[in-house]
């Protein structure tokens, strides 16, 4: 008995409701066509030929389609979603992050198969890069990337566009198992260290102690204006003794704030400078009394004494 195959492309296998083919794998640039398809490289969905829409629509598979893709001879393996079947029989074209991670080139095969993943709760990522921290939002962004993804699988790195520019990032962990679908599910999401970030040292602050008095020295380039501490100009214009000769300024002369040694937090002290009331002398009681007509009289002429 003789079989032989009448097609150049293989016939996809169908056991027990389960979908299981080989394809020819290319990425997204080599898809033939008038419509730019980069929104492929944004996420994590497969183009896949017209025969297995055929081959899928007679199953009782669960929605949405999930599928395992497995490098045989490099014992990788991932999952995807689908996007679309425009595909020429025999090809599916995947993004470029995901035949880096499977360790395909152009033209390699690749195994399909319909697979169930549970939904997850819980995903940790690790940033390929530390350029990935200058985001101001960074799980918003990731948020909004996932929304072209349909699974993630532990150990994959996926790949990201934002703002012009690719991030790459690592999957450390996926819960509840190591391939999860991600699609209407409210996950948590944490991330790990960048590859190659190194935290910034603490430089320790060394307290000085000084003992006797404190040099004074650096104090007169901080004090600003010093009363006549310019040079003078003579009429005749002679330079002689118009030099400026400062007095020479004394420690006593600096005077420095003095901490409010009883401040608590959260209470606000206003200090006044009062100056002291000048004593006054008391005089008598006699003597500060009014008293009218307590005065005495002077008179015009002096009276001598008649000799």
């Amino acid at each position: 008995m003789f079989s032989f195959n009448m097609f150049d492309h293989p016939i996809p296998r169908v056991f027990q409701n389960r979908f299981s083919t080989q394809y020819r794998c290319f990425s997204v640039s080599m898809l033939a066509g008038p419509n730019d398809r980069s929104d492929v490289e944004k996420g994590g969905k497969i183009i896949m030929p017209p025969s297995a829409l055929d081959q899928l629509s007679r199953l009782n598979i669960t929605y949405p389609m999930l599928f395992k893709l497995t490098n045989k001879n490099s014992d990788r393996m991932t999952h995807c979603g689908v996007l679309e079947f425009v595909a020429d029989e025999g090809i599916c074209y995947l993004p470029h992050w995901m035949m880096q991670n499977l360790l395909l080139e152009e033209g390699g095969l690749v195994q399909v198969e319909s697979v169930n993943l549970q939904v997850a709760t819980y995903s940790k990522f690790q940033p390929q890069s530390p350029d990935f921290l200058d985001i101001t939002n960074p799980k918003a962004v990731l948020e909004n990337a996932l929304r072209n993804f349909a699974c993630l699988t532990t150990g994959d790195v996926i790949a990201i566009n934002y703002n012009e520019k690719i991030y790459e990032l690592r999957v450390m962990e996926t819960k509840p198992d190591k391939a999860v679908s991600i699609i209407e599910c409210d996950m948590n999401v944490d991330f790990d260290a960048p590859l190659g970030y190194k935290e910034p040292e603490r430089q320790a602050q060394h307290e000085e102690s000084t003992e006797g008095e404190a040099d004074h020295s650096g104090y007169a380039g901080e004090l600003g204006f010093r009363a006549f501490s310019g040079s003078g100009n003579r009429l005749d214009g002679k330079k002689k003794g118009v030099e400026p000769s400062p007095s020479p300024i004394k420690p006593g002369d600096i005077k420095r704030g003095i901490p409010n040694y009883e401040f608590k937090l959260g209470k606000i002290t206003f200090i006044r400078n009062s100056r002291p009331l000048v004593k006054k002398v008391e005089e008598d009681e006699a003597g500060g009394r009014f008293i009218a007509f307590s005065g005495e009289g002077q008179s015009l002429r002096k009276k001598g004494r008649k000799p």
